[in-house]
């Protein structure tokens, strides 16, 4: 892969420069140095070239004071160039990973550097860690980051974004997760189906307020008068009846003295 620092002691016999690969590393020999920078012998036909600039990561004055002729060096390919047969060096590692490496959605493997409150910083290999917000450390809720991971852990992570003006990266960690939906569903699913197979319990009748206990007695008395009175009328007019009907039958057997 593009990004990957390629291990090589030496140039093999008979390559050539078209077989060689950027961010290859060499040991080579300073043949020569220069005001603008120094030609080193990696076992090719033709030596590279190590710009002052590229001697080392901090400001260089004067090349003598960084290598010298006869110095053994350890090279990375910075550009190959075939037909102008010029292979050009440099003397700082290269980053694995490269600005114009970093893509969205890519996944790497990491170490985390530090830990904060709002995340953790993760070390992928880039000129410099990426952050994973406490966000995107998992699923669920925590409080700090220090529940999910602690300094040194190795971790997979996902780049969210990269921002290459501000030179920033946002990694997450849960994004390779598998987010826990299905199992929620089958928990409330579960749920709505014990709670329809329960028997109802029987509803438990309100109980009656003081004043509605008085109503009632009161509604029931008024009731019984009435059905006192109801009695005493029929009593009153069975009564009438009956001796309304002894007249007649005593009339009756009047008559029929008479008539004999």
């Amino acid at each position: 892969m593009e990004n990957d620092v390629v291990e090589t002691h030496a140039a093999a016999p008979g390559q050539n420069l078209s077989e060689i690969q950027r961010k290859q590393q060499f040991t080579g020999t300073v043949v020569k140095t220069t005001l603008a920078g120094a030609l080193v012998d990696i076992g090719l036909d033709t030596p590279g070239v190590v710009h002052i600039s590229q001697l080392q990561a901090e400001p260089v004055n004067r090349v003598e004071d960084i290598v010298h002729p006869g110095q053994q060096v350890d090279v990375w390919v910075q550009r190959v160039v075939p037909k102008k047969n010029r292979i050009e060096l440099t003397m700082i590692k290269p980053l694995a990973l490269e600005w114009r490496d970093i893509e969205k959605d890519m996944v790497l493997k990491g170490t985390v550097t530090r830990l904060e409150k709002f995340g953790v910083f993760v070390e992928i290999g880039a000129e410099r860690p990426g952050l994973v917000h406490i966000s995107e450390l998992t699923h669920g809720y925590i409080k700090d980051p220090s529940e999910v991971v602690k300094q040194g852990d190795e971790v997979d992570v996902k780049v969210l974004n990269v921002n290459r003006q501000k030179r920033q990266i946002k990694l997450s960690m849960k994004a390779l997760e598998e987010p826990p939906v299905k199992e929620q569903k089958e928990t409330r699913a579960k749920k709505v189906e014990a709670s329809s197979s329960e028997p109802e319990e029987p509803k438990e009748e309100p109980v009656p307020t003081a004043m509605e206990l008085a109503m009632r007695e009161a509604m029931q008395r008024s009731k019984e008068k009435r059905s006192d009175r109801a009695n005493e009328k029929g009593k009153s007019r069975s009564k009438d009846a009956n001796d309304e009907l002894e007249k007649i039958l005593s009339r009756t057997l009047q008559q029929k003295v008479k008539t004999k």
